[in-house]
């Protein structure tokens, strides 16, 4: 038997698809949510709830007390002044708790680029976020996320009224992406497993980067009509962004497609074996029936 697994945003994309993983295994799991009522009845019976934030000292010490590996994954916010802070501060008392508990593993959410040596915006918190996990010295696997294709399905509207969709990334740059089902699968995976140790890195991507044009083109195919890439202004896009957060994180955000624009997911695919999901059966098995119904 494994020891116990600590899942972070239980109820979050990628989240609640690991607790999905993990708790069909059988093993003893704990969530840590700041609402339980919106887990579902079979995890509040299953799993032992701590409520609160993993933000919180008190929250995280209780909850990891005992714990053998925990699933940490910093949740996006728009509010954030700072977003580099808001997600060092975030981290820094799971950091206390999984040092002095002595936790054996962390499997982080994270993304592919950590040696891109520039500015990325919300990437490079998450880079940030990385060093302050390894620096405990746990044994720490940082799952290397692209851009998730779950993106899309925030554009329904669009893509159903218009035969639309909307980025600012360049339409004919491939851009590499990936499934939250393959993170989820792949976090548990190594949740699951006690005989990992020391500290890697582990990208998770789609077999076949596609440029948002290409994405209509298979969009299309699929879909049975005529789906558009409309490109916009990073300018533009930020003032969009504003409506829904602060200036400091809408930056951030384009500073993050700027990077995605020079490339900053390719070396990281190079090197990994691409497999899961393909765009065209995420298309077919996600976008498709969430249009239709």
């Amino acid at each position: 038997m494994n020891g116990m697994i600590v899942i972070t945003t239980p109820s979050g994309q990628i989240g609640h698809q690991v607790l999905d993983h993990v708790l069909h295994s059988g093993e003893a799991v704990r969530v840590i949510a700041r609402d339980p009522s919106r887990l579902s009845q079979r995890v509040r019976e299953r799993a032992e709830v701590f409520q609160g934030s993993h933000s919180d000292l008190h929250v995280v010490t209780e909850a990891f007390t005992g714990a053998d590996s925990v699933l940490w994954l910093v949740p996006p916010n728009p509010g954030a002044e700072n977003p580099m802070d808001y997600y060092l501060d975030f981290t820094r008392p799971a950091c206390q708790a999984v040092k002095s508990l002595h936790v054996k593993r962390v499997v982080g959410v994270s993304s592919m680029g950590r040696e891109f040596g520039r500015n990325a915006g919300l990437l490079s918190a998450a880079f940030e976020m990385d060093d302050l996990i390894e620096s405990t010295g746990v044994s720490y696997r940082s799952l290397r996320m692209p851009y998730f294709l779950e993106n899309l399905l925030l554009q329904l509207k669009t893509i159903k009224n218009q035969g639309m969709f909307f980025m600012p990334n360049t339409g004919d740059r491939k851009l590499v992406a990936c499934a939250t089902r393959d993170i989820a699968a792949m976090a548990a995976k190594l949740l699951l497993d006690k005989s990992w140790s020391g500290q890697d890195s582990v990208p998770v991507c789609s077999p076949d980067p596609l440029s948002p044009h290409d994405m209509a083109h298979v969009m299309s195919e699929v879909l049975g009509r005529s789906i558009r890439f409309g490109q916009v202004s990073p300018s533009d896009y930020k003032t969009t962004l504003m409506q829904f957060g602060t200036e400091a994180w809408a930056q951030d955000y384009i500073d993050m497609v700027n990077a995605q624009n020079e490339g900053i997911y390719d070396n990281d695919f190079h090197k990994a074996q691409p497999a899961g999901t393909s765009f065209r059966q995420w298309c077919e098995e996600v976008l498709k029936p969430a249009v239709q119904a």
